[in-house]
């Protein structure tokens, strides 16, 4: 009967909310399982809608992982958007997986991925409409364990407060050591308290609670102390040969429209090139390759078992492939009589040629974007970004030649160094492109569009930017207010990155532990989605920041000494820190570091391999 209620409640609810396919589960490809054959019940939380969720590969992979082991069902828990959770809330129906519609009290573990600091609100606000306390101490019981992993637990501390764990790099080599222990300690009844003095001695695993924690007057942190025997360095697990590694036959294929609507095979893990602005290409080294047999394989199973229609090659920077050239050309042969398009992201301009144009266009002729930085040589040296400008002209003097007619062009604003001749490059780049088009396109009636976008800079953690000063919130405005002067070329449209965010991103990033109040006070005054502007509250983040007796300022706009001990230094993401102070003062010097596929740069991220070489 209560069921039957519930179902009539969620009937009525749906027919009043925006795109209501986000909430009914039920998608071809979803996992169903009997719970009288289950001995541990897995949320797998993304703290996003359900378009953002579905569009993210490693959670399909994990979702794929754990539904293959027998006893454990994993589902997948999406945040509503705020139309439906209003519903929600005045109904009495708490958040639920897609799987079961069962609520997420009723699971084991609850487990989160961090891809980006301004989600942090919605872990709070998904526990609480899931009626889950937010604070790990107030969840005494071995039940509902709050774990985390992605890229923003690389900085954790901000959510110690939150959550009991943090599984620390690639989830697939740590996340069945991770189940298989809880299931051991329900089995044998243990307390919360002995689980995780146990899961700490798994290694990539960090339990903040048996950390402490000292400050100097100044703010700064004096020491981080481990306790109950758990590492000093809780250094991440990584996948060391990803031809062995588990890869879904299927994905889940979503009833409504999301994000990126496509099948994705993953070429590797890691980036050779080096940029020194990149968290993703200091924390997912070292470089790490699949076979073009085994990503063939892999893509006509995904392809086969899901009916997608595109298939994109992912990774970090897809043209650094080495098989790529044969690799597109078998996928062709496979793509090309099935009427499947083929996508190739992450293409750098240094690598574009019409070989490879030739062959993308088969399938589809898309836009192409570069991602060119900066608006100067200098500047490019100085975050070491391995490509020059007559690299982008001539990339686009072979797009246009070969009928593209749709560029865009990805800058960033507020760099270490960066003066306004800088910010005036990006502007020069617009017009070179523009006359490279008249130059080039044999038919000019269909006319050009150029996007050029400018996002703010963020210094994050485990990079050589670590130490630097973010912009502040008026430097942002004054540059984007001169790069909307300067931008007046025609067919050149200028978008920018609203710079509240990237700074509210800038103080969480680099956080420590003493954030958690204030994190839990914005919550509490109604912060959530915060990366939607139609959601997003500066003001209100601010004071809540004042109003714990925090300044914003020290965590985003202060410059670091180079000694200075760093909440996340206990973090160890592979690469050494002095390394990223290497790479920091070659940066001031505007010096480049060749890319790993030709000179190793001595980063330590090796020594995570057997026999300590990369796979370049």
């Amino acid at each position: 009967m209560e069921e039957y209620v519930l179902h009539k409640k969620m009937e009525a609810i749906l027919s009043r909310v925006q795109k209501p396919a986000r909430y009914v589960g039920g998608e071809w490809g979803s996992v169903m399982k009997d719970k009288k054959n289950v001995d541990l019940r897995f949320a797998f939380c993304f703290p996003d809608t359900y378009e953002v969720a579905m569009s993210h590969l490693g959670s399909r992979i994990l979702y794929g992982l754990l539904n293959d082991q027998k006893g454990i069902w994993c589902e997948r828990v999406c945040a509503p958007w705020i139309d439906m959770e209003a519903e929600m809330r005045e109904a009495g129906l708490p958040l639920y997986g897609l799987e079961s519609g069962d609520p997420l009290s009723d699971f084991d573990i609850i487990a989160f991925t961090l891809q980006y600091e301004l989600s942090f609100s919605n872990i709070l606000n998904m526990l609480d409409l899931g009626g889950i306390p937010v604070l790990a101490k107030d969840r005494t019981e071995l039940k509902h364990i709050v774990a985390c992993g992605g890229p923003c637990a690389y900085n954790p501390e901000p959510l110690a407060d939150f959550v009991d764990l943090f599984m620390i790099g690639d989830g697939e080599e740590i996340m069945l050591e991770f189940t298989d222990l809880y299931r051991k300690a329900k089995r044998e009844g243990w307390s919360k308290q002995e689980f995780l003095i146990a899961a700490a001695q798994i290694e990539g695993m960090y339990v903040p609670s048996l950390y402490e924690v000292k400050y100097h007057e100044d703010g700064t942190i004096e020491s981080v102390t481990p306790t109950h025997g758990a590492p000093a360095l809780v250094q991440k697990r990584i996948v060391k040969d990803l031809d062995t590694m588990y890869y879904p036959e299927s994905f889940v294929v979503p009833s409504t429209d999301i994000v990126f609507d496509r099948a994705m095979i993953e070429l590797f893990r890691g980036c050779p090139r080096g940029c020194r602005f990149c968290q993703a290409g200091h924390t997912y080294r070292p470089l790490r390759t699949k076979s073009k047999e085994v990503l063939l394989k892999q893509a006509q199973a995904v392809l086969k078992n899901s009916g997608y229609e595109e298939i994109s090659l992912s990774s970090l920077s897809t043209s650094d492939y080495g098989e790529l050239s044969g690799l597109t050309e078998c996928m062709l042969d496979y793509c090309e009589p099935r009427h499947i398009s083929l996508s190739l992201p992450s293409l750098r301009a240094d690598s574009f040629s019409a070989e490879l144009m030739e062959r993308v266009q088969k399938t589809r002729k898309s836009g192409l974007t570069f991602a060119c930085e900066a608006g100067t040589q200098r500047l490019r040296d100085v975050i070491n970004k391995n490509i020059r400008e007559e690299d982008v002209l001539h990339a686009c003097e072979i797009a246009f030649q070969g009928g593209w007619n749709n560029v865009k062009l990805y800058f960033m604003m507020g760099l270490p160094t960066e003066t306004y001749e800088d910010l005036d490059g990006i502007s020069d780049i617009c017009k070179k492109v523009a006359y490279c088009w008249r130059e080039n396109t044999p038919n000019r009636a269909r006319g050009v569009r150029i996007t050029a976008s400018a996002s703010c800079f963020v210094p994050k953690p485990q990079t050589p930017f670590q130490w630097d000063a973010q912009d502040t919130l008026e430097q942002f405005r004054e540059k984007q207010a001169h790069l909307k002067v300067v931008m007046k070329t025609k067919n050149v449209t200028y978008n920018w990155h609203d710079a509240e965010t990237s700074v509210l991103e800038g103080v969480i990033a680099r956080g420590d532990r003493r954030q958690g109040k204030a994190i839990l006070l914005a919550w509490q005054r109604g912060c959530k989605m915060d990366g939607w502007d139609q959601c997003f509250d500066f003001d209100k983040w601010m004071q809540a920041f004042r109003d714990c007796g925090l300044d914003p300022e020290f965590y985003a706009s202060r410059q670091r000494p180079m000694d200075e001990v760093f909440p996340w230094d206990h973090i160890g993401c592979g690469t050494r820190k002095e390394h990223l102070k290497r790479e920091w003062e070659r940066s001031r010097e505007a010096a480049i570091t060749p890319d790993c596929m030709h000179q190793c740069a001595g980063c330590g991220a090796s020594a995570l391999l057997k026999g300590g070489k990369c796979h370049v």
